[in-house]
């Protein structure tokens, strides 16, 4: 992690959070090229994100979705709780309706592809350093129109022990369920999300933000 000087009277501080080396430097130069950002401090690891944030006092965080440590929702959920004044925006490199639900969920103001244009991503930083949302027209579009969660409480613990590789009888163990129980949670899941099979169900809740 490295820490850089900056004017915050005059320059956005921002925190860049990507685990890949070429493609957070890449996103700190793109920043660093504009005239009213700073990148304050960079780091490749989710939890590092938080400390790293109380100590350089960033006004937005730019976040990988798939950080290791703890992923970008996580992350940007425990910036909202511990450090509110930082806004955050997410990147994703596959972006979906479900996300940009998700991302909303853990106050989250901005959502972009990992793929945006960077003139593109500086007019996002600046907007949720604004406290105003920042995401791609078409996928809000999406967010909105997407699907209601139609799976009880019940059947989302079932399909995420499924996520996990879990099978019926561990599933049934683990929620003290009969195998019976959790193979008629299973035909219900598969209904209600018009899935092939369990994987194919596990895929459609995630894209959709329900898991």
């Amino acid at each position: 992690m490295r820490a850089r000087v900056r004017d915050r009277s005059v320059l956005i501080g921002i925190l860049v959070a990507e685990h890949l080396p070429l493609i957070r430097r890449g996103l700190v130069a793109s920043l660093e090229g504009e005239s009213d950002m700073r990148v304050v401090a960079d780091v490749a690891d989710g939890e590092d994100v938080v400390p790293a944030v109380l100590r350089h006092a960033p006004e937005t965080a730019v976040i990988d979705l798939d950080l290791p440590g703890a992923d970008g929702f996580t992350t940007a959920l425990r910036l909202h709780e511990e450090a509110p004044r930082c806004s955050v925006l997410l990147l994703s490199r596959a972006p979906n309706p479900g996300q940009v639900r998700r991302a909303f969920a853990v106050h989250a103001l901005g959502f972009m592809s990992l793929e945006v244009d960077p003139g593109q991503l500086a007019d996002g930083v600046r907007q949720v350093a604004a406290g105003r949302r920042a995401v791609d027209s078409e996928l809000a579009v999406a967010a909105l129109r997407s699907a209601d969660n139609p799976l009880t409480r019940r059947e989302l613990d079932v399909l995420r022990l499924v996520a996990r590789g879990a099978r019926s009888g561990e599933i049934a163990d683990q929620l003290f369920l009969s195998v019976g129980t959790v193979r008629n949670h299973l035909s219900r899941i598969m209904c209600k999300t018009q899935a092939r099979n369990r994987l194919d169900a596990v895929r459609i809740a995630d894209d959709s933000g329900w898991l």
